[in-house]
């Protein structure tokens, strides 16, 4: 079942900057912000058990410090757009370039020549990593190195699972890798019209006028999208097991696991961001001290 908090506020909300507030599992305070990461925010990234943030174009860390995961490199403390955590690795995109720190033991951190410019978008599953240059080619390296053809030009948006990766392509969803749970086969309807697509560990989610679409596997009923997830939704982000979503008007909406408290928000609305990690939620909210 979804939990939804609400504000009842206004019919439509947009904020850029705010602070972090997060819920759920509890080990090695990845769920405890540090103070620095309660204002000025921009992104939050939540892995396994590291979560990023995005503040001022430096990259701030918190959580477990396995292999190196919280150790920010110099490089990346200024002139960074975007952030991506996974599972004791962590990236960061920074004029074209992609930075990479932490876990290597399936080569996420060791790139690929290609994506030391023209990157435009970064993302991180467990055990490898995608990016996407300009022109539409994605890349991926780790454990699963293979990009169709369908992927190699034209796309627009990625996503790294489990062992699955989703794209966006002309408003279509591409889907490639392990299929086990059905993750990797599109649902009709969804080659049109789509604007963001996320990949948790074995399910997807897209989004489509507002509504959001889930497939694969539903031990914890991540893919029965609840009512408040059929219209009106601004962003998506899928987790392990269990999903975040925002409104229009700033609304959360959560569902799937919540066996350590993944899907019970600590806070309400509106938020502007909203990040799922392994057993861990985040959101990025204007003013992350204000009552509901």
């Amino acid at each position: 079942m979804a939990t939804t908090a609400s504000l009842c506020a206004s019919p439509a909300y947009a904020a850029g900057v705010g602070g972090v507030i997060g819920w759920g599992k509890p080990d090695y305070d990845v769920t405890i912000p540090p103070p620095a990461t309660l204002d000025g925010v921009t992104a939050v990234s939540a892995g396994s058990t590291t979560a990023l943030a995005l503040k001022g174009g430096a990259v701030l860390a918190w959580g477990a410090n396995n292999w190196g995961a919280n150790q920010v490199p110099a490089a990346a403390t200024s002139g960074v757009s975007q952030i991506a955590s996974g599972w004791g690795h962590e990236l960061a995109l920074k004029s074209g370039k992609v930075l990479a720190w932490g876990n290597n033991w399936y080569g996420q951190t060791t790139l690929p020549a290609s994506v030391g410019s023209g990157v435009i978008a970064i993302s991180a599953s467990n055990m490898h990593s995608l990016a996407l240059k300009q022109g539409g080619q994605v890349i991926s390296w780790g454990t699963r190195t293979d990009v169709p053809a369908a992927a190699q030009s034209g796309v627009s948006a990625i996503s790294a699972g489990g062992d699955h990766n989703l794209a966006l392509k002309n408003g279509g969803v591409l889907a490639w890798g392990s299929n086990t749970y059905g993750q990797a086969t599109v649902p009709a309807g969804l080659s049109s019209g789509v604007t963001a697509v996320s990949a948790g560990y074995q399910h997807s989610l897209a989004l489509k006028g507002g509504r959001v679409y889930a497939w694969g596997r539903d031990n914890y009923l991540q893919v029965d999208v609840p009512p408040e997830a059929l219209s009106g939704v601004a962003g998506i982000d899928a987790g392990f097991n269990h999903n975040l979503a925002y409104k229009t008007n700033g609304d959360i909406i959560v569902w799937g696991s919540n066996i350590v408290g993944e899907s019970s928000p600590l806070t309400c609305g509106p938020v502007f961001a909203v990040s799922a990690g392994d057993n861990d939620s985040f959101v990025l909210k204007a003013d992350p001290n204000a009552a509901c």
